[in-house]
């Protein structure tokens, strides 16, 4: 057994040694994304922050936050809205500058039998709140999306494309009569749902969206998600050829509990995932979670968070950071007012490899990993000098030299970070 074991990893040492002697193929990318931390962002599920808790969120780098904003608490009575929950976090993120993405969603008693709206009533009356909403806080800088993943049982009591589209024309309609400077976008759908985009597409939504959101989560790692921005990009030029329609990852995260992942491994993905999302000109993206919903080691939903789940009131920090947390801290320090370059090719660099550069206000700062199994270690075609090497949650990684022929580094799946030490 142990040497067919030495045999196959030989295969794959060897097979990686073959694939590493080719430079990689065209790649699509983007440098349209904001600077970081400009589009980066998480989910929450509060309007009452704890003390300290907007605090440590900004801290990470986080300059974005996507929220529920719940038609069922905010319309108490037909046509009777109290929005006073969410003024007050709108306050509290103007404390700390964080910019609110509100999702106007769900259901509501009054009206359908609480299912999500598919009568003429229904409709009316969920775009006329929405309105309402949006007026009250126009100029506040506040993204506005139409609905969460109406594509799955959040839409009830089945998803509808055609209920959907109907809403969501209605309520984009009323909020321009009302506000038509400010952003909506949509549709939120899980996952890259094409038949859906379209119907959205075709109905003449991108005469009121700002942009189109996605929630790109997979099984996958991250860099499969490129393909799938492509496509989808291919999709809007076919109903907007003349202009240019942005593209949002309003939610996606990895559990630290699904199979084979880990708090470690959560850390590495969520740092891969904004990188990609930077490299595809992507114009703001959610990570999911802020916090953990729960303890319970079992249950995959309870541990999407950069923090656990347990606050500690008399203590600074709030609540004990994740590696994800870290990992956040040290991507957004590293590469802050950085925008992505390109992507680095080689001799010795693979498709399996991301060497990314990013600008940063005169210099070059690189993001290195790789998707390999056993990680690799190439030649990196950079200039001459001391490069100082920093790792994804922080801990520094020393310094090495690149010669006339570039640097050699050792990748892994985990990306580092590295800075010429000579400026």
């Amino acid at each position: 057994m142990r040497l067919v074991i030495c045999v196959c990893l030989l295969a794959v040492f060897v097979l990686s040694c073959a694939l590493s002697a080719h430079p990689t193929a065209p790649w699509p990318s983007d440098n349209s994304a904001p600077a970081i931390p400009g589009a980066l962002g998480v989910n929450i599920h509060f309007t009452d922050p704890k003390p300290g808790e907007l605090a440590m969120l900004a801290a990470a780098g986080f300059r974005w936050v996507r929220m529920d904003f719940v038609w069922q608490s905010t319309e108490t009575g037909k046509g009777t809205y109290d929005f006073s929950s969410y003024d007050r976090l709108v306050s509290a993120l103007d404390e700390h500058h964080l910019r609110p993405l509100f999702i106007l969603d769900y259901t509501n008693t009054l009206y359908d039998g609480d299912h999500s709206p598919f009568t003429s009533e229904g409709r009316q009356a969920f775009a006329s709140w929405a309105a309402a909403a949006v007026k009250r806080y126009r100029g506040r800088g506040i993204v506005w999306e139409i609905y969460n993943e109406p594509n799955t049982g959040f839409w009830t009591p089945a998803p509808n494309v055609s209920d959907y589209v109907k809403l969501a024309l209605e309520t984009s309609k009323a909020i321009h009569q009302v506000a038509p400077n400010e952003q909506i976008i949509g549709p939120g759908v899980w996952g890259f749902d094409f038949p859906f985009v379209e119907e959205c597409l075709r109905a003449g939504l991108l005469n009121y969206w700002s942009a189109v959101s996605v929630h790109p989560y997979r099984k996958t790692e991250p860099e499969s998600v490129v393909d799938d921005y492509a496509l989808l990009r291919k999709l809007i030029q076919k109903y907007a050829p003349n202009k240019r329609v942005p593209v949002i990852s309003s939610e996606w995260g990895y559990s630290s509990a699904s199979f084979n992942i880990g708090e470690e491994k959560q850390a590495s993905l969520l740092a891969r995932q904004i990188l990609i999302n930077q490299s595809q000109g992507i114009a703001l993206s959610i990570w999911y979670d802020w916090r953990d919903d729960g303890r319970n080691a079992n249950e995959i939903e309870h541990h999407f968070g950069t923090v656990f789940a347990s606050p500690y009131p008399e203590r600074d920090p709030l609540y004990d950071p994740k590696p994800a947390y870290r990992a956040t801290q040290t991507l957004t320090r590293f590469l802050t007012g950085c925008g992505f370059g390109e992507r680095i090719t080689g001799p010795q660099l693979s498709s399996d490899d991301y060497v990314l550069a990013f600008r940063c206000k005169g210099a070059t700062k690189f993001a290195a990993w790789t998707t390999a199994w056993l990680g690799r270690t190439v030649i990196v075609p950079l200039s001459p000098a001391a490069y100082r090497i920093t790792a994804a949650t922080g801990d520094a990684g020393g310094e090495k030299l690149s010669t006339a022929s570039g640097l050699t580094l050792k990748l892994s799946s985990s990306p580092q970070y590295l800075e010429s030490s000579d400026r």
